[in-house]
């Protein structure tokens, strides 16, 4: 991996390129970002940089070094890793660091170790890295990544450098999707909005047949919904009992389509909405719906949502949302 290859996050590979280059490699870092935000990506462009034969600012790809590290074995990039599924221990820490950061590199300026989801740390394993992150041997650099830095001791908050992931924008995660992984232009544009700044997401959704089965679904009740009945917005709920575990999604898939409807109802043309190529039955809405029935319906969304993550009854919390739409889109 190269920080050539990374789309976004300029802030932090310019900060760690310039730490590079300056000889200013900090002893520990904290890459904190939400879920397939790609912290590993950059940890390991990072760490192929820094190892790198021909000591520039990027991995050049082609050196012994930087094969090794493409290749997951290079003797001088660790993967920190546990055994427990929600617990980092102390033993993972003082066995896969403490006592292996004592061991000179062997074959490079530096020995690094990337610990993946290190907010599973419990106190014990912190306090046992604090030792380390306080007295670290010249050549260690410890990576620390999380979607929780607020989880951590103060102590290793103030020792570490902290990198904060940023939401990438919409229409470079298009591209990326369009251009490097050959999603057409409509599911790329629902996905990038779905992942509201995570291209990692944005990837995983469009080649999920799961997540295109609940947007298709979705669409495919959208269309006919002005022409329900009572009996039919009931079948609805009992089939929607199936998307119970991916309801969230299903919910915020409605979102994302009725806020192009409304952009489609403030703007006339179909220009910025996300489900581009339901444009037909979007503008058919947008013209039967007011402003205060769009807001209504948008309410709904957001209520339903709130009911039932607070485990409320959740057909009750889909019917009232189903026949707030119906009222206002008919």
């Amino acid at each position: 991996m190269k920080f050539a290859d990374i789309c976004g996050q300029s802030h932090i590979k310019e900060h760690l390129q310039n730490a590079i280059a300056m000889g200013k490699v900090s002893h520990a870092y904290i890459i904190s970002g939400e879920k397939d935000s790609g912290k590993k990506m950059l940890a390991e462009a990072f760490a192929a940089a820094l190892l790198c034969e021909k000591e520039g600012r990027d991995a050049c790809g082609v050196c012994r070094s930087c094969k090794q590290a493409m290749d997951y074995n290079h003797p001088d990039i660790r993967y920190v890793t546990h055994e427990k599924p929600t617990t980092i221990s102390v033993e993972d820490i003082r066995q896969q660091i403490n006592n292996d950061i004592v061991i000179k590199p062997y074959a490079s300026s530096h020995k690094i170790y990337i610990v993946d989801e290190a907010e599973k740390m419990n106190k014990m394993a912190q306090n046992a890295l604090l030792k380390t992150i306080e007295e670290p041997p010249e050549y260690g650099v410890i990576l620390l990544l999380t979607t929780n830095a607020a989880g951590f001791l103060p102590t290793i908050l103030s020792r570490c450098v902290t990198l904060e992931m940023q939401p990438i924008p919409t229409d470079i995660i298009i591209k990326e999707l369009m251009e490097k992984h050959r999603i057409p232009d409509y599911q790329a544009e629902v996905c990038a909005s779905f992942a509201q700044g995570n291209l990692g997401k944005a990837i995983k959704l469009a080649s999920s047949d799961e997540f295109n089965e609940i947007k298709n679904g979705m669409v495919a009740m959208l269309r006919r919904m002005e022409n329900m009945d009572l009996y039919e917005v009931s079948q609805v709920v009992k089939q929607l009992e199936e998307y119970k575990p991916e309801i969230q999604d299903y919910l915020d898939l409605l979102t994302i389509w009725f806020r192009d409807v409304l952009l489609y109802k403030s703007t006339g043309n179909q220009q910025g909405i996300t489900f581009r190529d339901e444009a037909l039955i979007i503008k058919k809405q947008a013209e039967a719906a007011s402003y205060n029935g769009l807001e209504k319906i948008l309410e709904a969304v957001t209520t339903a949502k709130r009911r039932i993550a607070a485990n409320g009854n959740y057909n009750l919390a889909i019917e009232l949302m189903l026949l707030t739409i119906k009222e206002n889109i008919s």
